[in-house]
C-alpha cells in the first residue's frame, strides 16, 4: 500500500539518512541537511541502473554550477540502496563534491514521502520512484514525480529550467 504522496508546503520529514565517508558510512539528519539552504534532491529507483547512471545523475553533475548560480545550496541524489553502493556509484559518475548521495538503505525516507516504488515482482524490492524536487528551508517548493519508466520532469536541465 503506498503512503500519502508529500505535497508541495510540507515540510520534509526528520529522519537520518547515511551517507559514505573516507571513513565509512556517516549519519546525516535530514534537519542538518534541508534547514536555512536551498535543496535539489533527486531520486533513483537505483544505483547503477541503466538510466539513474546513463542520464539521470550526469545530467545534475554536468548541471551543478548552474543550479548554484541560481541559488540552489545543495544537490542530493536519493536512492533505496547502502552507503557503501552509493560511494562506489559516486566513485565511477566522478561526483566529487558535486553532489550529496544520500542512502535510504530500508526505503523508510522514501515511504515518508510517500514516493516509493514496489519492484519485488522484478527482484529489486521497495524502490524510489523517480523524482526531484526543490526544498526551501526543510520545506517542499516544488515537486516533479515521473510517470512509470519516465525520465522528463525530474531530468536537471527540467528542473533547472523551472527554477
Amino acid at each position: 500500500m503506498m503512503s500519502q504522496v508529500i505535497e508541495v508546503g510540507a515540510e520534509i520529514p526528520s529522519m537520518k539518512l547515511m551517507t559514505a565517508t573516507a571513513d565509512g558510512p556517516r549519519e546525516v539528519s535530514t534537519d542538518e541537511l534541508f534547514k536555512g539552504r536551498k535543496v535539489v534532491m533527486f531520486a533513483v529507483p537505483g544505483a547503477f541502473t541503466p538510466t539513474c547512471s546513463a542520464k539521470h545523475l550526469p545530467g545534475f553533475i554536468q548541471h551543478a554550477s548552474a543550479f548554484a548560480e541560481k541559488g540552489v545550496d545543495a544537490l542530493v541524489c536519493l536512492a533505496v540502496n547502502d552507503a557503501f553502493v552509493m560511494g562506489a556509484w559516486a566513485r565511477d559518475q566522478g561526483v566529487d563534491e558535486k553532489i550529496v548521495m544520500l542512502a535510504d538503505g530500508s526505503a523508510m525516507f522514501t515511504k515518508a514521502l510517500g514516493l516509493e516504488l514496489d519492484l519485488t515482482a522484478r527482484g529489486l524490492g521497495v524502490r524510489s520512484q523517480r523524482f526531484a524536487m526543490v526544498v526551501e528551508n526543510g520545506v517542499v517548493s516544488a515537486l516533479y514525480v515521473e510517470a512509470p519508466g519516465g525520465f522528463d520532469v525530474s531530468r536537471a536541465e527540467a528542473v533547472l529550467a523551472a527554477l
